[in-house]
C-alpha cells in the first residue's frame, strides 16, 4: 500500500526576525495524484515543497505543523535516517537539468548513482533497471545514452534524464520543481507527456511546482494557490481554472493567459521616442524609426575542423539575412537546436562566423570579438537567460556595474557613481541595491541588474536571450514592461531569442522563425503569429499551452501530423 504525503498546518519562519515565511499550510498528496503549487515568486512554493524531502533553508525554522509520509515524520529525520529517505521514498526534479547534473560525469553514472547510494540490487539490475527507465521516457538510444556527457544531449532529453535519475530508486512520490519551464513550447509538451505517463504508469504521487497555469492544468489532479506564504485557494484543477474564487487565482489566471489573440494586444504601440544626443553629428548617423540599424547578411556559423576555403564540418547556422529596424523589438523564436542563441552570439562576437556580415549602422562588425574596439563593444549588449549564473556572486551590485562602465567608457570617480545610480533609476531599482550581493535580490531584482549591466555600455542593440524562461508569469510581465520602456525612453532596439510565443506576442514588432540553422519565416509578429506561412511556425502555435484541461492530448494527437508537415516544408 503506498502512502500519502501529508500537510498539516506547516509553519516556516526566519530566524532573524522570526517572521513567517509560511503559514499554516495544509494538503495532501495521494498516491497516483499530482497537487500543484502555484504562485508568484516568493510565494513560498519551493520552500513548502522541499520539506517534503525534509529540507529547509538555512536561516529558517519550521515553528508549527508536520510533514509526514504515511507513518514517517519526515521533518523529525535525520544523519543516516533523513539519507535513506531521500530519493529512496521522495525524490526530486530539479527546474535547470543543465545545472542539477555535473559535466565532468557521464549521465549513466549519475541516472543510477541514486540507486547505487541505496545499494538496491546488483549493478547489472541497477543497470537494466535504468536502461527500462530510458525507454519509458522516450529516449533515443538507450544503450549508448548512459556514455554520454550532459553537454552532449538536448535540454528536453536532460530534463527527462533528471526524471529517470530520481525513478532510479523506486521511489514513491516525486517533487518536481519548474521541470519544464526552460524548455521551448515544443520540447515541452514531449516532456510534460512524458512525466504525466510516468506519474500514471507508476501510480506515484507528486508535487508539482509551477508558476504556468497553462502546463499546470495539463497535469495536475488539484490546485494549491500560494500567495505570501499562505494558501488562498485549494481545488480541483477544472474548479481552480474555470471557476477561481480568490481574486489572486483571477490574477494568475489572466497572466497565464495564452491565447495569442489577447496577448498581441497588450501593450499600446506607442512610436518610440528619438533618441537625442549632445552630439550633432551622432545624431546625424542615427538612422530614423524603420531604417535598419542592424543587417546580418548571408551569415554562416560551424564548429569542427575547416577545409581550405575555411569552412567548418559542421555547419550551424546557414545563409541567415535579416534586417532589424532602429527602435524596435525584433522576436528570433524555435525550439532548442534551431540555432537562435548561436545567432546572438555571433552578431556580439561571442561565436565567430566564418561567412556574411554583421553591419550595425552600416558598419561592418569584425567575426572576433578580441577585433573589435571598446566602442564597438559597448553598442552591442548582451543580456544573458541565467542573471544567477550571468552575476558574480561574490561581487557587490556596484562592482559589478562598475567595472563595464569603465571599461568601455574611460569614465573614473564620481563620473561612475553617478552613472551607476542612473543605471539603477533607469531599470527601476533603489539605489542602495548598489551594496547589495547577487544572492540577496529576487530572481526578477537579478534579471534588472543584467539588463542594467547591458546598458552600461551605451547599447545601439540588446540582445537578449530568454530573459523572461525563468521567471513567474507575473515578474515575467514587469520585465516585459521595463523592456517596453527602455525601449521607448533610450531608443534602443532590442532582439529577443525567446521559446515564450506569448512573451514574444506581447512585446515583439517583427519575428523571424528559425529551423535547423534557417530562417524559414519572418515577419510582423500578429501577422507571422496568426496566420504562419511556414509549416514549422504552425507546429510552433500548436504546441503553446492552452489554459484547458485536456489540451495535451489534443497537441500530442496533432503531432504527427504537424512533424509530418515540417519535414515535408
Amino acid at each position: 500500500m503506498k502512502n500519502h504525503l501529508s500537510f498539516k498546518n506547516l509553519t516556516i519562519c526566519r530566524d532573524d526576525t522570526g517572521a513567517a515565511i509560511v503559514k499554516d499550510i495544509s494538503f495532501d498528496v495521494a498516491p497516483g495524484k499530482v497537487v500543484a503549487l502555484i504562485g508568484e515568486s516568493g510565494s513560498g512554493k519551493t520552500t513548502v515543497s522541499l520539506t517534503a524531502l525534509g529540507y529547509v533553508r538555512s536561516g529558517l525554522r519550521v515553528t508549527g505543523g508536520t510533514v509526514t509520509f504515511g507513518d514517517t515524520d519526515i521533518l523529525a529525520l535525520s544523519g543516516h535516517a533523513l539519507r535513506d529517505f531521500r530519493g529512496r521514498r521522495i525524490a526530486y526534479v530539479a527546474q535547470s537539468a543543465a545545472a542539477a547534473f555535473n559535466p565532468g560525469l557521464t549521465i549513466g553514472f549519475q541516472v543510477a548513482e541514486t540507486a547505487s547510494i541505496h545499494a538496491l540490487g546488483t549493478a547489472a539490475e541497477r543497470q537494466a533497471h535504468v536502461f527500462k527507465l530510458y525507454e519509458e521516457l522516450q529516449l533515443p538510444a538507450a544503450a549508448t545514452i548512459g556514455d554520454r556527457y550532459p553537454h552532449e544531449v538536448s535540454g528536453g532529453q536532460l530534463q527527462r534524464l533528471m526524471a529517470a535519475m530520481a525513478m532510479s530508486a523506486g521511489p514513491e512520490c516525486i517533487v518536481f520543481d519548474e521541470p519544464t519551464t526552460a524548455l521551448d513550447v515544443t520540447t515541452q509538451v514531449d516532456v510534460l507527456k512524458t512525466f504525466k505517463d510516468l506519474i500514471q504508469g507508476h501510480g506515484i504521487g507528486a508535487v508539482y511546482v509551477s508558476h504556468d497555469l497553462a502546463v499546470v492544468a495539463q497535469i495536475a489532479d488539484e490546485i494549491v494557490v500560494l500567495q505570501a506564504g499562505e494558501i488562498v485557494e485549494h481545488g480541483t484543477v477544472e474548479q481552480v481554472i474555470n471557476k477561481p474564487q480568490h481574486h489572486y487565482t483571477k490574477l494568475l489566471i489572466a497572466a497565464s493567459d495564452p491565447e495569442i489573440a489577447s496577448k498581441t494586444a497588450k501593450l499600446p504601440k506607442r512610436p518610440a521616442t528619438v533618441l537625442i544626443s549632445d552630439s550633432s553629428k551622432h545624431a546625424e548617423m542615427m538612422p530614423t524609426e524603420g531604417d535598419p540599424v542592424l543587417r546580418i547578411r548571408d551569415l554562416c556559423v560551424g564548429y569542427g575542423a575547416t577545409n581550405r576555403q575555411g569552412e567548418p564540418s559542421v555547419k550551424v547556422l546557414k545563409d541567415i539575412n535579416l534586417d532589424i529596424k532602429a527602435r524596435s523589438i525584433h522576436a528570433v523564436i524555435g525550439e532548442s537546436g534551431s540555432g537562435k542563441s548561436t545567432l546572438a552570439r555571433a552578431i556580439c562576437g561571442l561565436t565567430r562566423f566564418y561567412q556574411g556580415q554583421v553591419l550595425l549602422d552600416g558598419a561592418s562588425l569584425s567575426p572576433d570579438l578580441k577585433s573589435r574596439t571598446r566602442a564597438e563593444l559597448g553598442r552591442v549588449q548582451m543580456v544573458m537567460q541565467m542573471a544567477d549564473v550571468a552575476l558574480n556572486p561574490a561581487h557587490t551590485i556596484d562592482k559589478i556595474l562598475r567595472r563595464p562602465i569603465q571599461y568601455i567608457t574611460g569614465e573614473t570617480g564620481s563620473a561612475v557613481d553617478d552613472r551607476i545610480a542612473d543605471l539603477l533609476h533607469k531599470v527601476k531599482l533603489p539605489a542602495d541595491v548598489a551594496r547589495r550581493l547577487p544572492r540577496e535580490l529576487s530572481g526578477g531584482q537579478k534579471q534588472r541588474i543584467n539588463l542594467a549591466r547591458a546598458l552600461a555600455g551605451q547599447p545601439r542593440v540588446v540582445l537578449c536571450d530568454e530573459v523572461t524562461s525563468a521567471l513567474d508569469t507575473v515578474v515575467r510581465n514587469a520585465i516585459i514592461d521595463l523592456i517596453w520602456s527602455l525601449r521607448e525612453d533610450l531608443g534602443l532596439t532590442f532582439v529577443m531569442i525567446s521559446h515564450d510565443i506569448s512573451t514574444v506576442a506581447a512585446l515583439c514588432d517583427e519575428v523571424a522563425v528559425m529551423h535547423r540553422g534557417h530562417v524559414v519565416e519572418q515577419g510582423g509578429t500578429e501577422s507571422t503569429l496568426r496566420a504562419p506561412r511556414h509549416a514549422y511556425t504552425r507546429k510552433l502555435m500548436r504546441s503553446v499551452p492552452h489554459l484547458r484541461v485536456g489540451w495535451l492530448e489534443q497537441a500530442i494527437d496533432h503531432r504527427h501530423t504537424d512533424t509530418q508537415l515540417v519535414l515535408e516544408g
